[in-house]
């Protein structure tokens, strides 16, 4: 099995990479704008907004034959109210967000076809379900993946294929570790569970959805208990 993982030089993604890497699975991941900290041969730089590019690296780490996991981790920002919005910067956010996790499946769905084995993890977010303001190009990006999960899903179901979504709630990792502790305080108090979520749970979920072949065109929420 071969797993590639999208955003692997920080956060989740570098997480998810480790943890694979030192059980021993083959396993590939993209950067574009966070530089890894040290050289890895597993990780590629990689515009996963421009399909020729991904097409490239898609050609360079997958054989025929392999069984492949893709989980899509890879994501970008903008925050601004709609009315004031710099169009661009809002549509760079789907080019990424949407279009990117487009790009590596479509890549990637003829290889999985011909071995009719494949597993599709696509990264939402919480922030698509609370209506948050300030955040509509990242909840419209992170939102489209549901349908288009459901979409890919029953078109490739009898091919062995699953797609799945996981909506984040709040982890002790990545970018949360930027924030004040004021702000942070406010936000686990929102949390029913009270804290911040381990990234081992994230871990746990993909190694289900990895495992099961029964399990598709589902959306689970990860969040502590916070809606």
């Amino acid at each position: 099995m071969k797993i590639l993982i999208t955003g692997a030089s920080r956060g989740i993604g570098k997480y998810l990479l480790n943890m694979f890497k030192n059980e021993g699975t083959e396993v590939f991941g993209t950067y574009f704008s966070t530089a890894p900290e040290k050289k890895n041969s597993n990780l590629y730089k990689v515009n996963i907004g421009e399909y020729s590019e991904v097409k490239t690296w898609v050609e360079q780490v997958v054989k025929d034959g392999d069984q492949i996991v893709l989980i899509n981790c890879a994501g970008t920002n903008y925050n601004s109210f709609a009315h004031k919005a710099d169009l661009a910067k809002w549509k760079s956010v789907i080019d990424i967000n949407l279009m990117g996790s487009f790009h590596l499946i479509h890549a990637l769905l003829p290889y999985m076809r011909n071995v009719e084995f494949g597993r599709i993890i696509n990264f939402a977010s919480i922030v698509a379900q609370k209506g948050i303001p300030g955040t509509s190009a990242y909840a419209a990006s992170k939102a489209a993946l549901w349908g288009m999960t459901k979409s890919i899903a029953a078109e490739n179901a009898k091919k062995g294929i699953t797609i799945n979504s996981l909506n984040l709630g709040y982890f002790n990792i990545g970018m949360i570790t930027e924030v004040p502790e004021e702000f942070l305080n406010i936000i686990k108090k929102e949390i029913p569970k009270g804290d911040l979520g381990d990234p081992k749970n994230i871990l746990d979920i993909v190694k289900f959805l990895i495992n099961s072949d029964y399990t598709t065109g589902t959306t689970f929420d990860i969040n502590g208990g916070l809606f």
